[in-house]
């Protein structure tokens, strides 16, 4: 039979993607988007490049954002055995049945394909070695390396708990991930279906479904019946409450991959080179404790916080240009649907915002020391803590964030559902990830200051539970199916 009518046959099915919590009540408050008309033409060598696929750029209260489709599933997989060049024209197949039966589109399906370095393993050394990117900065090292803990995940003996969801993070050892965005969910359902029926040398691990859309959490909250359901702005695309898809937050798809542009050039990846237009796609599944997030004075009154200490936590305490440092003084009532707006500008400081002395129309700002902050507070911020390496010399990101909420059971300790980040990032190199999550972190600002910042005033860190992480190479279009396999 045709892959083609295989596909066909499997898109009238249902029931094969075990969508759980996050897609029924997902699917039942998501609207579909107006669209324009999408490009044409050749499909992009940079696997993710889909900027023009998707619509346009558009203004809320100011702020420029983008969204991609509103469904991603995040597919893991292992091999049952080392795959053969037959398993690799089936996979090659596979993808372009695919793309053939359903456009390029949101409306379609866009279908991405990494690999971790389980699957490099099952290669030569020597050929891995000869055609991975290496890193400029140290040619010993590849781009692709493993990923290793935050200094602020939970890992025995780092001294390092959660209040709620004290889990331990798992790096995982996954041969590929696919990664499916759609509007629809019963594309992404039949797609899936397609993959495992047509590819029974791998073996398919639990699915991630996250969600992104203007007001999608708070109507998921509403229908979850949450507690907190009535502070989540009911316009943030996020759980906690502030969009987190400006134009300005992201590079460019070049700027992050291995050959690198005008900007950054981080891998010794030449143009014309194997992995040319490959990145590094990091994953992890992080939990978000949103009853502490959300908690206000009278439920917990050593830390329940308001709209302005959210925000700080979230952005910065020195934000320039305004009168009082900050991007927005919230509502009167701090709580009620956010306390504040969701919208609001991912401003870049300079690489040294997080620490250093900052003057804002005559009032000198540093977040770590307290100095002109809200209340007095010493408090870090999680954008200005990442940006301390997150961009190039000339201020252009060197990371893509494909980043949104999710909703399900995985690693959440009484099994109940719970909200989710489900993140995924495109980056030049593993390196590139470890230092700016490191950073994110802000220990190291911590302890330069002898400690000021408290646990409970380190931007998202106490928030966040990442129990899974592992990085993949994603290469470009013309070798995703089984790269390398062809020269062995």
């Amino acid at each position: 039979m045709q892959f083609s009518n295989v596909l066909e046959q499997s898109f009238t099915r249902r029931g094969l993607l075990k969508i759980g919590a996050a897609g029924a009540i997902a699917s039942q408050v998501a609207w579909l988007p107006e669209r324009m008309a999408f490009a044409a033409g050749p499909l992009p060598d940079i696997q993710f490049d889909i900027g023009n696929f998707i619509a346009p750029a558009f203004t809320v209260n100011g702020v420029q954002v983008r969204f991609g489709p509103v469904f991603t599933l995040f597919v893991p997989a292992k091999l049952t055995r080392n795959p053969t060049r037959g398993d690799q024209a089936a996979l090659a197949n596979a993808l372009n049945a695919i793309e053939a039966a359903l456009p390029f589109s949101p409306s379609g399906v866009f279908t991405f394909v990494s690999y971790g370095l389980p699957y490099f393993r099952r290669l030569p050394a020597s050929l891995v070695g000869a055609r991975v990117p290496r890193l400029r900065s140290n040619t010993s090292r590849l781009a692709l390396e493993e990923a290793v803990p935050s200094p602020t995940d939970v890992v025995a003996g780092n001294g390092i708990t959660k209040k709620t969801f004290n889990v331990p993070v798992r790096i995982e050892n996954n041969d590929m991930l696919f990664t499916l965005r759609s509007d629809s969910l019963n594309n992404l359902g039949s797609v899936l279906g397609f993959l495992e029926a047509s590819l029974p040398f791998l073996r398919f691990q639990t699915s991630r479904l996250m969600f992104q859309q203007i007001g999608i959490t708070r109507q998921v909250a509403n229908s979850a019946r949450l507690p907190y359901r009535d502070r989540i702005n009911p316009q943030s695309p996020m759980w906690m409450g502030f969009a987190d898809q400006q134009t300005n937050a992201a590079g460019p798809a070049p700027s992050v991959t291995f050959v690198g542009n005008a900007s950054a050039r981080l891998t010794t990846a030449a143009a014309g080179s194997y992995f040319d237009n490959g990145s590094i796609q990091h994953l992890s599944h992080v939990i978000q404790d949103l009853a502490q997030f959300y908690a206000n004075a009278q439920e917990d009154p050593p830390t329940g916080e308001t709209f302005k200490e959210r925000l700080q936590y979230m952005f910065r305490s020195n934000q320039r240009g305004t009168t009082d440092g900050l991007l927005s003084d919230g509502n009167t009532d701090q709580f009620t649907n956010g306390g504040g707006p969701s919208f609001l500008q991912n401003t870049f400081q300079g690489t040294g915002d997080a620490l250093a002395n900052i003057n804002v129309n005559g009032t000198v700002f540093n977040p770590a020391t307290g100095v002109g902050t809200f209340e007095g507070e010493h408090r870090m911020g999680h954008i200005a803590a990442l940006q301390r390496s997150s961009r190039a010399a000339d201020g252009t990101p060197l990371h893509i964030r494909m980043d949104g909420a999710g909703f399900d059971t995985m690693d959440v300790p009484d099994g109940t559902n719970q909200p989710k980040l489900q993140f995924t990032a495109f980056v030049p190199s593993a390196e590139f990830f470890r230092a700016m999550r490191a950073n994110t972190a802000a220990l190291d600002i911590i302890a330069a200051t002898g400690n000021l910042v408290a646990d409970e005033d380190n931007g998202l860190e106490r928030f966040i539970t990442a129990t899974r992480r592992q990085n993949f190479l994603v290469p470009p279009r013309r070798h995703r199916s089984f790269p390398l396999l062809e020269l062995t």
